[in-house]
């Protein structure tokens, strides 16, 4: 499995009263690679991320596109052992081979692209298109979250946040209960890649929507992000940053509980603040 960090010579310059100082010293940076995805031994997308939980973000990103209807259709992931000039293995590209039977949805192939470590196009067309093919209708969720309990999660997340701690060139992902439970937490250098791995590994525990009450990241809310979230039947999503105009249009409109610049001990609703019990 490839480094989740990696040592660099860096300059620290301060500034003072008596001029310009400079330090030559050792840091941790995060490591960003690429995966190739491939489906019986199709090649379908390469993202820049973080090594580790690269089967999570395979299926994450499958499920995603809408490749697949469930985990159950892949039958086995594994590494390719392919090398880099110095003969030793990368472990960046994931091969996925589908159940005896499983087709990829019409159209995938299509769509086949390169996604950098910055939040990529999801392949939606609009709104509309995310909502008929939503996998749970969320409004129908109306389970109860506590404000209390929603502060309190900025702080179990970055308990967790390891990579971060020592690099501070991560995202993160996470997702808790309606009672602040964490049940999954994953980092990666693009925003996108730390939801896919935390879906994929909803989708690999058998999660079924709802029982993941909040998904939260450590950056903004985008309509990606959003409709992540959406289409993985999750009802209420919160971010530390801001969201976007077209995230919040697709959270009204699903019935999802979106919240943005989530600090304790405030944070600001964009829609669904029933869900919140607030006065």
């Amino acid at each position: 499995m490839g480094r989740r960090t990696t040592r660099t010579t860096a300059v620290r310059v301060e500034l003072t009263p008596e001029g310009v100082h400079t330090r030559a010293r050792p840091d941790t940076v995060a490591v960003e690679e690429p995966l190739e995805i491939r489906v019986d031994g199709e090649s379908l997308t390469t993202t820049m991320r973080t090594p580790g939980d690269d089967f999570d973000l395979a299926l994450g990103w499958l499920l995603g596109e809408e490749a697949i209807g469930g985990a159950a259709d892949v039958a086995t992931m594994m590494h390719c052992t392919d090398v880099d000039e110095d003969g030793r293995p990368t472990f960046n590209v994931v091969d996925v081979s589908l159940a005896p039977g499983v087709r990829l949805s019409p159209g995938v192939s299509a769509r086949r692209s390169v996604t950098t470590s910055a939040c990529g196009i999801c392949g939606s067309d609009s709104i509309e298109a995310i909502l008929q093919r939503a996998r749970a209708d969320i409004r129908a969720d109306d389970t109860p979250l506590s404000p209390e309990v929603l502060t309190g999660l900025v702080d179990t997340m970055r308990g967790q946040q390891r990579s971060f701690d020592r690099t501070g060139g991560v995202h993160a992902a996470a997702l808790f209960s309606a009672e602040g439970e964490l049940l999954c937490i994953r980092e990666d250098v693009g925003r996108h890649n730390a939801v896919d791995k935390v879906l994929g590994w909803a989708a690999r525990e058998d999660r079924r929507p709802g029982i993941a009450r909040v998904l939260l990241v450590s950056g903004r809310a985008g309509f990606e992000l959003v409709q992540k979230c959406v289409m993985a039947g999750i009802p209420t999503m919160a971010a530390v940053s801001a969201p976007t105009s077209l995230a919040v249009d697709l959270a009204e409109q699903a019935g999802l509980t979106l919240v943005g610049f989530l600090r304790p001990p405030n944070f600001t609703v964009y829609s669904g603040s029933y869900r919140l019990n607030l006065p």
